[in-house]
C-alpha cells in the first residue's frame, strides 16, 4: 500500500514546498477520485511535529498524497507565492468520500480509533446516511497497543476479516501514520488508507465541528481551545506558535529544514 521513498519522487502533479513539507496541489474533487493509496492531511499541529520529530518527518514523506489541511498554511503558501488551489481537510473529506461512494459496493470501510463506543456510533450514523453497510468494522485500541506486536497483529486480523477496502485510522498522531506506512502493506484487502485523527469523533457526533465560517477565517484553533481548554492548550499555546516563526523565517529566506 505505501510508497517507498523512491516512489515519492514520482508523485504526479504539481507539488508545493512549505517549510519542510512537499504538499500536493490537489483539489478535493481530485482527491475524492482516488480509491487507492495512502493519503495524509497536514495541518499546523502536524507541521509543528514535523519540525522536531525526525521519525514523523520520514513517515510523511512516504505517503502517496500530502494535502494542505490548514487555512493558515493555505494563506502562508499564497504569501510565499507558492499557492495551492484548495485547503483539503480530512474532516471535510470523509463525509464527502462516503457520500460519493454510497452506491459502490466495492467500497467498504474500517474505522480504527476513538474511545470505546465512539467508532461504533460513527459506524451506525455513516451506514444510516448511505443506507448500506459501508462501514464493516470498528476497533478502539487501548493506550500502548502499538508497542505490542501481538496487538498490532490482532488489529491487522480484524481489518482483514472485515474485508474493508478503506481504512480510517483515528489514533494518536505518529502512531496512526506508523501503522499505515509500516503495516498497511500487510493488509489483505485495504487499498486506501488515511490517518484522520479526530474525524471519527466528528462522525459520531461526540465532538462538534466549528461552523464553516470559523474555519474559513483560520480560527478553528480558537474554537477548539475555548471548547476544550484542558485538552487543547498545550497544542495551541505551546506547540503551534513556533510554526508562525518558522513561516516568517521562510519568507525571509532564512528557514532551513532541520532534517536535511
Amino acid at each position: 500500500m505505501s510508497a517507498s521513498p523512491g516512489d515519492v519522487v514520482a508523485r504526479q502533479g504539481r507539488r508545493v514546498r512549505i517549510l519542510n513539507v512537499d504538499f500536493d496541489d490537489i483539489t478535493m474533487d481530485e482527491l475524492l477520485d482516488r480509491t487507492e493509496g495512502t493519503i495524509i492531511t497536514v495541518h499546523v499541529d502536524s507541521m509543528a511535529k514535523l519540525q522536531k520529530d525526525r521519525g514523523f518527518y520520514d513517515l510523511v514523506g512516504q505517503f502517496d498524497v500530502v494535502t494542505c489541511d490548514s487555512q493558515i498554511l493555505y494563506w502562508a503558501a499564497k504569501a510565499l507565492k507558492r499557492p495551492v488551489r484548495e485547503r483539503v481537510s480530512g474532516s471535510d473529506y470523509l463525509p464527502l468520500f462516503y457520500a460519493r461512494y454510497a452506491n459502490d459496493p466495492s467500497i467498504t470501510m474500517f474505522l480504527c480509533g476513538a474511545m470505546p463506543g465512539i467508532a461504533e456510533e460513527a459506524q451506525r450514523r455513516m451506514n444510516a446516511k448511505v443506507d448500506r453497510e459501508m462501514v464493516v468494522g470498528t476497533y478502539s485500541p487501548p493506550p500502548g497497543w502499538y508497542d505490542d506486536p501481538d496487538h498490532i497483529q490482532r488489529v491487522i486480523d480484524m481489518i482483514d476479516q472485515s474485508g474493508a477496502t478503506v481504512v480510517i485510522m483515528g489514533v494518536a498522531a505518529g502512531i496512526q501514520e506508523r501503522f499505515i506506512i509500516h503495516q498497511g502493506p500487510r493488509l489483505a484487502h485495504a487499498k486506501l488508507l488515511l490517518p484522520l485523527g479526530g474525524t471519527i469523533d466528528y462522525e459520531a457526533g461526540a465532538v462538534k465541528r466549528p461552523p464553516s465560517w470559523i474555519t474559513d477565517i483560520g480560527m478553528e484553533w480558537a474554537w477548539r481551545l475555548i471548547r476544550e481548554p484542558k485538552r487543547r492548550w498545550r497544542r495551541y499555546v505551546l506547540h503551534q506558535p513556533p510554526v508562525l516563526w518558522h513561516l516568517a523565517r521562510e519568507a525571509l529566506g532564512r528557514y532551513r529544514n532541520p532534517f536535511a
